[in-house]
């Protein structure tokens, strides 16, 4: 009686969390893949939904500005990816040395992260600006001429990408919780092993916080798929579509072209590609992530 009594309450605690993954989850999910069979232009009502089959599939993989957009999104996920990982390790390194005041850095690098990305988006702007910015100025300072950044499409991405390393506060946290777990005796074996610094990073810092490194890829290559605001409120897919993101191309139909259905198959292309890759690195992990106890568990 006691059991069938905890099992309810378990049950009544969980039923808002299951509601809101019907709700908002797993309900728009199946919607969504219903529109991407279909034709509708989200103005009026669900009762025009037009069945067409594959034709929105079909009309993609003719349509220039999919590949454009799949192209940007590529580049930015394969740059970007790797460099804000290399950034937040080793500025995770600096900030897990013991010296007075680190705190305050801790604080000092995790807080851009938690400004709202348009906020974010807004001050880069200004500090693009190629007459009155931040950036060109410090360069006019070496005698270099700054580009017009944001509206170079030669520029435009790359912009993107360097203002993304201004973002990395929660990435860094999170190695520094991995390095943290680091146990003290392996640099004390390793250091009287004659091992240098450079030795004792890459056998003994990388294999132990390799399971933060598999997290933080997985997260990082979700996250570089999924990129729309910055481009949305920077460039809005410009000039001449060089930073048109997938995300945002995928808005544009939806939103400003009402192609309801054409953007949902746009989207569960999008989460093929991303679980593709999400995939390929899981099944990698078994050959570079360690985790503490594999040893004795074989």
């Amino acid at each position: 009686m006691r059991n069938s009594r905890s099992e309810k309450a378990g049950y009544l605690f969980i039923l808002p969390w299951f509601l809101g993954l019907l709700l908002f989850t797993l309900g728009p999910m199946v919607f969504s893949l219903i529109l991407s069979f279909s034709k509708w232009d989200i103005i009026t009502g669900i009762s025009s939904i037009e069945f067409v089959g594959l034709d929105n599939f079909k009309a993609i993989f003719h349509d220039e500005l999919f590949y454009q957009s799949l192209k940007v999104t590529f580049i930015f996920a394969l740059v970007s990816v790797p460099l804000y990982q290399i950034v937040s390790i080793l500025i995770a390194l600096l900030l897990n040395m013991r010296t007075r005041g680190m705190k305050l850095f801790r604080l000092i690098y995790f807080m851009p992260s938690v400004i709202p990305a348009v906020a974010v988006s807004m001050m880069w702007i200004m500090i693009f600006n190629p007459e009155y910015g931040i950036l060109n100025r410090a360069l006019a300072w070496f005698g270099i001429e700054g580009p017009a950044w944001l509206q170079d499409p030669s520029y435009a991405l790359g912009a993107l990408i360097v203002m993304g390393i201004w973002g990395v506060g929660n990435t860094i946290i999170i190695y520094l919780s991995g390095l943290q777990g680091v146990p003290e005796e392996l640099y004390e074996a390793a250091q009287l092993d004659g091992a240098g610094p450079l030795r004792r990073f890459a056998s003994v810092t990388v294999p132990m916080i390799s399971p933060t490194i598999f997290f933080n890829l997985i997260m990082g290559i979700i996250g570089g798929f999924q990129y729309f605001t910055q481009a949305f409120v920077m460039t809005n897919g410009g000039p001449l579509n060089s930073t048109l993101f997938y995300n945002l191309y995928l808005y544009n139909k939806a939103f400003v072209s009402f192609e309801m259905g054409y953007a949902s198959a746009l989207s569960w292309i999008l989460f093929a590609i991303i679980l593709l890759f999400t995939l390929i690195v899981i099944r990698s992990s078994s050959m570079w992530v360690y985790y503490n106890g594999d040893d004795e568990r074989d």
